[in-house]
């Protein structure tokens, strides 16, 4: 046990936190732009499957290009959420229930696609990615630069604050000539690239792609979101936390705790049900969230 703390004290573990909360944080900060224009966002877990996919896709037929494989990734994710946005913003269905839809559309799809572009069920070819490289991979300071991007704007520019009116005040911002669906569907899109982007993390940190490899991080992206008040910065450190769990998860495996192997997978997911259980309700959520908008 001691041997085990003193890991967690390394830089080693630090560094591992770190590139684990990439995927966590990009989605989180694309869920708050969603859902602080009032669209709710599960399809975040389908939007990173199918980013993952892209940027492996990319990096097979690009003989491991990290430019071109983020590409794919995002513009997989990007499709994603456009198909997202036609189907909650434009025809105005229910955001869970479509959301669930995409979420099982993108598991179905990329398992389709490995059969036919890679004849195998689970994995696709092994890729050149960027593998545990973290402080001297331009993708994770590309990542932190976003993050506090999607910060300035949502807290600073007159583009967040006319989506914090649309997710609050919808009809007020209308009234003062915003097209409200218009930003919604911006904002949708923008969760789009950045989940995208987070996906394409998970492939291209790896040696390619494995069928279901979000692994629910899309929800636990959405459990940040609402530990962190719909505020990028709360939302980023929520992440952190995430990152951190499953860190220690994936350490503990590399122990003898006398822990049985499936409750420590299990961590991660059981302090997102408690920690969320403990936010909701303390952290107010834009008042119009959910709600479909049309112009009277």
């Amino acid at each position: 046990m001691t041997e085990f703390l003193g890991n967690l004290l390394t830089l080693t573990f630090a560094m591992q936190v770190l590139r684990i909360t990439m995927p966590y944080a990009l989605a989180a900060m694309g869920g708050v732009l969603s859902e602080r224009s009032g669209v709710i966002n599960i399809a975040l877990e389908g939007i990173l499957l199918m980013g993952a996919f892209g940027a492996a896709v990319g990096a097979f037929d690009s003989d491991g290009n990290v430019v071109i494989a983020i590409g794919y990734g995002i513009t997989a994710g990007l499709a994603t959420a456009a198909l997202y946005a036609v189907a909650v913003v434009t025809f105005q269905a229910d955001q869970i229930v479509t959301g669930v839809a995409i979420n099982l559309l993108a598991s179905g799809v990329t398992a389709y696609l490995l059969k036919v572009f890679y004849n195998s069920s689970s994995n696709s070819p092994q890729i050149q990615g960027f593998g545990g490289r973290l402080f001297t991979n331009p993708v994770f300071w590309l990542a932190l630069v976003l993050i506090a991007v999607v910060h300035v704007i949502v807290t600073r520019t007159r583009w967040g604050l006319r989506l914090r009116a649309v997710g609050d005040k919808p009809d007020a911002a209308h009234t003062l000539g915003v097209s409200v669906n218009g930003l919604r569907w911006q904002a949708v899109l923008a969760s789009g690239v950045l989940a995208g982007l987070g996906g394409a993390w998970l492939s291209l940190s790896g040696s390619g792609f494995v069928a279901e490899m979000s692994a629910g991080r899309g929800y636990i992206a959405l459990a940040a979101v609402i530990m962190g008040s719909w505020r990028p910065g709360r939302a980023f450190a929520a992440s952190l936390l995430f990152g951190f769990a499953e860190s220690l998860e994936v350490n503990l495996q590399t122990f003898s705790t006398g822990i049985p192997n499936e409750l420590i997978q299990a961590f991660p997911y059981v302090l997102t049900m408690i920690t969320v259980a403990g936010f909701i309700g303390r952290s107010r959520a834009p008042a119009e969230l959910g709600r479909p908008f049309s112009a009277h």
